[in-house]
């Protein structure tokens, strides 16, 4: 008598689990074919068109090392608000910062200007639920991500991934940080961790409101729009910028795609920053094709002190073909190295929150900002160069000689690089 109730109850989980672990949508299998190089004007073109927003300009960008310099800008942002407050993360915990960051949003919230944080569920779980209480008694509207409901059971490994923070429509923040005491200070020890963010004005600005937009609209059914959320934007530099943004729901392949398309059409270097650099066979054989065509590339991940092991023995699994081919690998020794930048042949910065690994290009809610310009370029490759100086570098033969248990991780890494 029970062997059907049991029977539809293991079924349930088996799709239940399914569901979560695929993005539902056809993935990226054949290499990008490389036609034209980053200097050629159809890159600029196709990375539009493809990637969605078009590429505007008049925009103005600064760079925010660590969170001396992170926090008090998004502070000052915050409390310079006038109409509108919109605040999208993955990570908020307990601490001294989030506890700033709340009072802040609150203390606007009661100013009358409209304040709406959306925090992914899981992220947040070590958030003080007093956060919570003080921004909803304010006024803010505050809503958790995907928290757990029976209709929603089939999108739990969905998550937001995405860090934005946008003031009146004109100004935005994105980058890598959370808000928690790790990225606090200005990576000084292994308590306290490496990280860029970045300052945005200009007509882009709307673009990345727009992306906040898309999961608002997705957790609350409620469209937010008018002046006070898309004003009109002067331009305010030269700046050639785009924001695009990937999900499981609609473009899950996106992230994946943008990285595919500029390694394939770099010329001279490509200098990449990844906290969790897994990437998927593709992915591989697209900067080793780089690196044999003399791109010189250079890859900085974390070293010892990272918050997850298992990743960073699963990302050393992969770098067999990549260090045959001439690839540096560098490996951050102070403290935790979270950064997510990539930057090709001094002309193209990608920022934002994704990482190079299947469940930033296939699972999570991402968004990166793609900023063409060379001054700004050769500035991020300044500071790259600042990271090596502290970093590591893996030789091949010190590959080989890895410890037994990572060579044995090799052998499960395909069966868990959809979740890492």
């Amino acid at each position: 008598m029970l062997t059907i109730p049991i029977t539809a109850f293991v079924t349930l989980i088996i799709i239940l689990v399914i569901a979560n672990l695929s993005s539902g949508e056809k993935k990226i299998e054949h290499k990008i074919e490389r036609l034209y190089a980053s200097d050629d004007p159809q890159f600029l073109r196709s990375m539009g068109l493809l990637l969605g927003p078009p590429v505007l300009s008049g925009n103005r960008f600064e760079m925010l090392v660590n969170g001396d310099r992170i926090f008090p800008s998004m502070l000052e942002g915050i409390r310079s608000a006038r109409r509108s407050i919109t605040f999208e993360t993955f990570i908020y915990w307990s601490g001294p910062i989030g506890e700033q960051i709340a009072q802040a949003l609150a203390d606007k919230a009661r100013e009358g200007i409209a304040v709406h944080v959306l925090l992914d569920w899981v992220g947040s779980s070590k958030m003080d639920k007093r956060y919570l209480g003080l921004l909803r008694d304010a006024g803010a509207k505050v809503v958790q991500y995907h928290k757990p409901h029976w209709t929603g059971l089939g999108r739990m490994n969905d998550r937001t991934h995405r860090k934005l923070l946008v003031i009146d429509g004109h100004i935005g923040f994105t980058g890598g940080v959370g808000i928690a005491p790790e990225w606090t200070g200005h990576a000084q020890d292994e308590k306290h961790w490496r990280d860029t963010h970045f300052r945005v004005e200009g007509p882009v600005v709307g673009h990345m409101q727009a992306v906040f937009m898309d999961n608002w609209v997705k957790a609350t059914g409620n469209v937010l729009h008018g002046p006070d959320y898309f004003p009109a934007v002067d331009p305010v530099g030269d700046g050639l910028a785009h924001m695009f943004s990937s999900s499981p729901s609609g473009g899950s392949d996106d992230m994946q795609l943008m990285y595919l398309m500029a390694i394939t059409a770099a010329t001279h270097t490509i200098h990449l920053a990844s906290a969790y650099f897994v990437p998927d066979k593709l992915t591989i054989n697209a900067i080793v094709e780089a690196a044999k065509r003399g791109v010189k590339v250079q890859v900085i991940t974390p070293g010892n002190h990272i918050d997850t092991h298992t990743v960073r023995e699963a990302s050393r699994a992969c770098w067999g073909d990549l260090l045959e081919a001439g690839v540096e690998m560098f490996e951050y020794q102070p403290t935790m190295f979270h950064c997510k930048l990539l930057v090709v042949d001094e002309y193209l910065v990608s920022v934002g929150s994704t990482n190079f690994d299947s469940r930033s290009f296939k699972l999570n809610d991402e968004a990166n900002l793609n900023i063409y310009d060379y001054e700004f370029a050769k500035l991020q490759t300044s500071v790259f160069a600042k990271d090596i100086e502290k970093s590591e570098r893996i030789t091949l033969e010190a590959w080989k000689r890895r410890p037994l248990k990572e060579r044995l991780i090799e052998k499960i890494v395909p069966l868990l690089d959809t979740q890492l």
